[in-house]
């Protein structure tokens, strides 16, 4: 195993987790409302050419941008996403008790030998056909009507499916028309066809190349996305939020495409809990 073969950015929206996130060797990334000092990167960039103030609706994507428009990645490293309270794990826990050592044991900090052979790594798919109906009757109470067979068919509770459910009925769709040509077939049908994608906005990537590749991908088809969605009337969570989640989406589409991946265990755990 090498060491010290990976950057790993952990969000966060606590100035206070700055002595964990370092304690695990992590980069500091402060996101949102709060100040954070010096010893913290954050989506702003002094020449002005950000998109912070877009953090409410892009969530950790305005940090994401920042990277790709100034050519911030490491050049010879792995590179990693966390977050505060979502971590990649070598090796399953239980939450109690589960103390900062004990985290800190089990986290990823190296790329171990046995993946050096894949490009990404994505999380373990979150199987979204799993989820009770009942929870959400209310949301989709016309697509029941117009399609019963929704309740006992768990494949047909597809990504789209889900998407239109939580994020706006027709939304995904809207958004996938404003696709590249490449992408837009093959994505749609991801959407329609997939019954689980990778949570979180979260991935490592072998090198910056692969990144920069779905970074160029990505932004500009979420800038087309403004122009129909907007910011304005973003009033619920899941439309204050639709950057971000239609960027999880094709976040999985993506890398599932185009690189060789590995899936790994992500585990909940606010650093909060150790403060």
């Amino acid at each position: 195993m090498n060491k010290n073969n990976i950057d790993m950015f952990c969000i966060s929206l606590n100035p206070k987790h700055l002595f964990l996130i370092k304690k695990l060797g992590y980069i500091p990334v402060g996101l949102g409302d709060l100040e954070f000092n010096e010893k913290w990167q954050t989506d702003k960039h002094q020449s002005g050419e950000d998109i912070f103030k877009k953090n409410k609706n892009y969530g950790e994507y305005t940090f994401h941008y920042k990277l790709w428009k100034h050519n911030l990645l490491a050049l010879d490293k792995w590179i990693g996403f966390c977050q505060y309270r979502k971590f990649w794990i070598t090796k399953s826990i239980d939450n109690n008790p589960l103390t900062f050592e004990g985290l800190n044991k089990v986290v990823l900090k190296q790329i171990p030998s046995k993946l050096l052979k894949y490009e990404t790594i994505i999380g373990e798919d979150l199987f979204i056909n799993q989820l009770r109906l009942s929870k959400f009757l209310k949301k989709i109470l016309k697509k029941i009507i117009l399609n019963p067979s929704i309740l006992i068919n768990k494949n047909k509770r597809n990504i789209k499916f889900h998407f239109d459910m939580m994020h706006g009925d027709g939304n995904l769709d809207k958004a996938i028309n404003l696709l590249d040509a490449n992408e837009k077939n093959d994505f749609r049908d991801f959407v329609n066809t997939e019954i689980s994608f990778n949570p979180h906005n979260m991935f490592i990537c072998k090198n910056r190349e692969i990144i920069i590749k779905y970074y160029n991908s990505l932004f500009p088809w979420l800038e087309r996305c403004e122009k129909i969605f907007g910011f304005a009337k973003l009033d619920t969570y899941g439309l204050k939020r639709i950057y971000g989640f239609l960027a999880e989406r094709y976040m999985s589409y993506w890398f599932k495409k185009y690189t060789k991946f590995y899936l790994m265990k992500i585990h909940f755990k606010d650093l909060s809990d150790f403060i």
